[in-house]
Parts: structure tokens; sequence; C-alpha cells
């Protein structure tokens, strides 16, 4: 999907607020609808946040179609149909490539530019504002200005700004230090939107206890993980992959977007149960054990899993077994290889919460999604007040797909913001 125009001295203004992900293609898509956009960003630099995302390398999307990225939007996915629909991840990827960044495809659909440099991706959004003579303000817009129930530019910390239509690209209140600090949810409800209370999501998980402590940075592949209900052991997500223990709990891949499942949490409500051998059933994992203290078989036991287990978590789990760190292998009962396996096969950690929404990637909640145009992103309560990216209350697993919600939810509110300032300025433009 692009757009191309025609720009006079006389094009009508879109101040677009916040130069994250969102605000950069929102402002190129107004720019290229034929408006004259202004970008107001606090920060000296754009992108900020976008520079660290996916640890640097920047997964900006997920390269899979639109039903199947919509499965992966826990929160509010029907209202993106129509952006999705308009913007997909395919024209995302063909969006940076005109741009000249060359993308690649890795597990899990997801896409990152070769160079495995998110600030490739912050790089050219800059330069596709500047060509698209996008008027960047380093300022920090303090409130949106309205009349007669109509958005009419932007107040700062050094004046007032006149415009046709404005467009809030705030973000949510995660990684705070890049100037996500929550300000749009304040110029939100100022004017009347509802704002669901944020939260944490893709955050890692704090445990009840110091198991995951005794091995912390030890990282696991190909494990099944799963969260279940204490109360009743319900599975309310599971999934194959990697996980990181640390100081204070878990984090990791299939931590992260567990926590995305788990809005209520409370302490000891929830508890992760961990596959260490997800190939093995019980009776393979049981001959794999026996053929290794067979192999050891004048061994301590805490000494004869060397094979079977990661050294750095020999002694917890050995703990935790209630075996005899030093009885020998032959000595083991049946009983006590079975509780062995059972323990394998479903690691068990309380948990007690979420760590700080300041090192969550993205903010669950935001501006109530009931008040915006899903197929516009126009505000139903301001006229000309448009919505994208992480200051709606959207949210996604990992995987590229949140930085896709940015990208969609912008191509239509920089759209039709633009549109609807031609509108208000009929005679004055000309959009080709």
């Amino acid at each position: 999907m692009t757009f191309t125009a025609k720009k006079n001295p006389d094009s009508p203004t879109v101040a677009v607020i916040g130069a994250g992900a969102a605000g950069m293609m929102a402002a190129i898509q107004a720019a290229r609808q034929g408006a004259k956009v202004f970008l107001f960003e606090r920060n000296e630099h754009p992108g900020k946040k976008l520079r660290i995302t996916g640890k640097g390398r920047c997964n900006l999307t997920n390269n899979c179609e639109r039903d199947e990225f919509l499965e992966n939007v826990p929160t509010n996915p029907r209202f993106l149909y129509p952006a999705v629909s308009a913007f997909s991840p395919q024209d995302t990827m063909r969006f940076f490539e005109a741009l000249g960044v060359p993308l690649k495809t890795e597990r899990g659909k997801r896409v990152f530019p070769q160079s495995d440099r998110a600030q490739d991706i912050v790089d050219a959004l800059e330069k596709e504002c500047r060509e698209q003579k996008v008027i960047f303000l380093h300022e920090r817009v303090t409130g949106i200005l309205t009349e007669g129930g109509k958005a009419s530019g932007v107040r700062t910390d050094r004046g007032s700004y006149r415009s046709d239509a404005v467009i809030l690209c705030t973000g949510g209140v995660s990684y705070p230090g890049t100037g996500s600090t929550g300000d749009g949810y304040q110029f939100a409800s100022a004017l009347g939107h509802t704002v669901i209370p944020p939260m944490p999501s893709l955050v890692p998980l704090v445990e009840q206890g110091r198991f995951c402590a005794e091995m912390q940075g030890l990282s696991l592949r190909n494990i099944a993980f799963r969260i279940v209900r204490t109360d009743g052991e319900k599975v309310v997500y599971e999934d194959f992959g990697e996980l990181l223990f640390t100081h204070f709990g878990l984090s990791g891949p299939v931590v992260l977007s567990a926590s995305a499942h788990l809005p209520d949490m409370v302490p000891g409500k929830y508890e992760a149960q961990i596959d260490l051998k997800p190939a093995l059933d019980e009776k393979k994992l049981d001959h794999r054990i026996l053929s290794d203290f067979e192999k050891y078989k004048n061994r301590d036991f805490s000494n004869a899993l060397s094979d079977l287990l990661p050294q750095k978590m020999i002694a917890p789990l050995v703990a935790r077994s209630g075996i005899d760190p030093a009885k020998k292998v032959h000595s083991v009962t049946r009983k006590e290889r079975e509780g062995l396996i059972r323990l394998i096969k479903c690691l068990r950690i309380r948990l007690f919460g979420f760590r700080s929404i300041d090192e969550a990637i993205i903010t669950r909640g935001g501006v109530s999604v009931k008040e915006v145009n899903p197929g516009s992103m126009e505000s139903k309560l301001i006229q000309g007040l448009y919505f994208a990216g992480e200051v709606l209350d959207l949210d996604a697993y990992t995987g590229g797909f949140n930085l896709q919600i940015a990208f969609s939810t912008a191509v239509l509110a920089g759209t039709h913001a633009a549109g609807s300032a031609v509108k208000k300025n009929e005679g004055k433009e000309t959009v080709q």
C-alpha cells in the first residue's frame, strides 16, 4: 500500500506526537498524502525505543498472513482487522526494502534487517521523514488543543501550534527511559477518553522462593513450558522454546509471551511447569536414567546426572528430588527414580508476580478501542484526533507482532488524518 502526493505552500497541517515506530510511520503516510507534517519528539533523536527492540536487532514484523497474525493478538484482535488488512506484514516488508533496508525471515517467521541492526530501521524511517519534508520539533507536548469538539493543535513547553489534525503516538509506559512515560494517556483522558489501566506485558515473571536464583544465568532451549492456575491446574498458556533462569525468577521468549495471558496475576495464583525433556516420554526417560546410572554406577547420585542435566541445574534438582545426594546410584530405588522422572517432566515454579513495568517490552492497557474508529484510527469523541501504536489498548505476543500493530495503525491514522485535514481545507490543496 503506497501513497504519493504533491504538496504546495497551502497544504493542511497534521501534528504527530511521538517519533517512535508509529509516529514516524504516521508522519510519512500523512506527508505522502500531501499534508504538512510537524512531528513532536521530546528526545534529542527519534526512535529511541525502536533502537533497542529485539536486543538491538529489531524484529520489525512477522511474515505471516492476516488471520495468523490476529491469532497472536490476545487483546482486541478484531479491532485490528481493518488496519492489518490495509497494511499487512508483507506491506511492511516491501516498505522497508523500498527504503533500502534488506530484510530476512528467521525461525517463527520473525523478520529482521539483514544487518541485524535496529538502527538501520530507525535511520530509514528518519530519512524518509526528511525526504517527505516532515518537520521535527524537539519539544515536549503538554496537551492537545480543541475547538468545538475538534482537534486544533498541540501545546508544548515552548508554545502552541495550530494544526488541522493530531495523531497521538506516545507509546505506553514501558521503558520510561526512552520517553514512554504515559503522557499520551493523560492527553486522551483529559479529552474524555477512557484509559484502560496500564499493566506490564511481555515481561519476566517473579518466582515465590529462591529456586530459580540458584540457577541464575542458565538458559534452556527446546523445553515445553506451560502456566497453570494453582486452584485447579487449569492450563492458561503452553509453548515450546527457550527460557532463562534469573535472580528473580524466569525470563526468555516463552516466559515473555506467557505474561500476556496473565492479566489477573496475584501472588500464588499461577504456577510455571517446565518439561525439561519433552522429546522423551516417561518410559524412555526412565530408560535413559537407568543407562546413565549403569554408566556411573559407582558414583554418588549428585555426580551421576551430568549427561542428563546442565551442571548448574543438578544441585537444585537433587535437593528438590529428596534423594540423598551422597547416595550411590545403584542404591536409588524405583520409587525415587519415578519421583525424579516426574520432577524432570514437570518442574514446578510457583509465581509471585511480574517484574516492574519498567522492564516490560510493551504495555497492556491504554486508550479504549471502543472509542476509536477501527477503519481510520480517529477518535469517536474528538474529530480530527487519531491514535496509533502502543498508546491504544492493544498488545500481542513476541515475534514482531507489536511493531506491526504500530505500523498498521499508523498507516491508517496518517492516511486518514491527512485526508480529514484536506477536507477542512478544501480549495487550498489538491492531493494526487
